[in-house]
């Protein structure tokens, strides 16, 4: 397979600029970018009036394989992503049977070598008890570990402090956290029954997953990071109340304490649920609209480092259950670019902060090699995007294996055009071509 292309005359977003010209992308890295680039027996690609943008890394993805396929797997969810320009993802360890053990995240990574349509990395998981497991994780080829305290889809809480502490003082790189206080929303939840017994609604989610439950629970975790001196990742930060926690004087790359925002909770807010329900019923929940103006505000003051997506697919039916049964999730690996691009339009972000915070922030944060940059000797992981087209989200150009969308029946201008994966066009006018090759992500970490 020919990995060459010649992508002319496109608005190249790197590291802080727009500039316009070509970029040239040989067996399978990128050779050069920016200026007149003139090459022979190579494929051309012409993206006048286009943007040429890194691929987008979603570090935070449920795929539902093993043991959810019903929802969801790694093939379909994978191609969804592709299709949105997310050319690399990690995933969540909340699966069945849960990553607990190295022999069971061997086997998503298997699986991922046979179907992923994109670029691919597994979190180990831990529980209270299996930090013997966790400590045999190789930093170089395995994203970080994942830490639930509060529960989420899977039984994997860590609620023994104990074990948080065994777990912050002797994992030696990142360590990804879920921080909801359990005791908080188990007590909020009881009265909300007490009081409204099986009545119990969508828009009473924010209130038993309240702020005061993730507040507490991310301030341990930045207690523990703080006093062991670990590398720190916050997962799906939903409040105000939060932002304090973290810094914005130093850049990214000297952070010990990291944190992340997901493109729901800056999109939609409490009002949202009296038309979506539990269709955005997700944990932790979206929450009144000042928290999402003020995490937009924590964004763009570089409190919040990294914009992901918590991708986390149900079908529609487990989703149109009674409130108390309804699981918790939302799926969007498909248009989180969508949903920020529509910010840019807006005017309320540069194009410039767009690709920082999906594309080279977290390469940054992660160490993954290679990638996340439009550098020479990259690989050539590319989007071309076209801000000018309108289309409609519906059923038939939602690739999510659940079949729908909370944003279905929303217009939004500009799309995916093309995706280079590893240099292979992948995704050509809006199509996948072919299933491209794909790799493992690896880390420079030297522990």
């Amino acid at each position: 397979m020919n990995n060459s292309v010649l992508i002319k005359n496109g608005s190249i977003v790197n590291e802080g600029q727009v500039i316009e010209g070509d970029l040239l992308i040989k067996d399978g890295r990128i050779e050069q970018v920016g200026g007149i680039i003139e090459s022979e027996n190579v494929e051309e690609v012409d993206a006048y009036g286009m943007f040429v943008l890194p691929g987008i890394i979603d570090d935070q993805v449920h795929f539902r394989e093993p043991g959810l396929t019903h929802k969801a797997d790694i093939g379909s969810e994978s191609y969804a992503a592709l299709m949105g320009g997310v050319t690399s993802f990690m995933e969540m360890p909340n699966t069945k049977p849960s990553a607990l053990t190295q022999e069971l995240l061997q086997d998503k990574y298997d699986i991922a070598a046979r179907t992923s349509y994109s670029n691919y990395s597994f979190f180990m998981g831990a529980s209270n008890d299996n930090i013997e497991e966790v400590l045999k994780t190789d930093p170089r080829t395995v994203c970080g570990i994942k830490v639930f305290m509060g529960s989420s889809t899977g039984n994997m809480l860590v609620d023994d402090r104990q074990v948080l502490e065994a777990i912050f003082s002797q994992v030696p790189f990142l360590i990804a956290t879920h921080c909801e206080d359990e005791d908080t929303i188990l007590k909020n939840l009881e009265d909300f029954k007490r009081k409204y017994g099986d009545e119990v609604t969508a828009d009473m989610h924010p209130l038993i997953r309240s702020v005061e439950g993730c507040l507490l629970s991310s301030s341990l975790a930045v207690e523990l990071a703080k006093k062991h001196q670990t590398r720190l990742h916050i997962l799906h930060i939903s409040t105000e109340d939060e932002l304090a926690l973290f810094r914005n004087d130093i850049p990214l790359t000297e952070k010990k304490i990291t944190a992340e925002v997901c493109v729901h909770h800056l999109y939609f807010d409490a009002t949202d649920y009296a038309t979506l329900g539990n269709r955005v019923k997700c944990n932790p929940a979206i929450k009144a609209p000042q928290h999402k103006r003020a995490l937009f505000e924590g964004l763009m003051e570089n409190r919040l480092d990294i914009i992901a997506t918590d991708h986390a697919p149900h079908t529609a039916d487990e989703k149109d259950q009674p409130y108390l049964q309804a699981p918790s999730g939302l799926p969007l690996v498909q248009h989180s670019l969508n949903i920020m691009m529509e910010f840019y339009q807006q005017g309320r972000i540069s194009i410039q902060r767009v690709v920082e915070k999906m594309s080279h922030a977290p390469a940054d944060c992660f160490d993954i090699v290679d990638r996340g940059y439009l550098r020479e000797g990259y690989q050539g992981d590319v989007i071309i995007y076209d801000p000018e087209t309108w289309w409609t989200v519906a059923k038939n150009n939602i690739h999510y294996k659940c079949g729908w969308s909370p944003l279905e029946n929303k217009e939004f201008k500009g799309r995916v055009r093309d995706v280079f994966l590893n240099g292979q066009h992948a995704v050509k006018n809006g199509r996948v071509q072919f299933k491209p090759e794909t790799d493992r992500l690896q880390f420079d970490r030297s522990i």
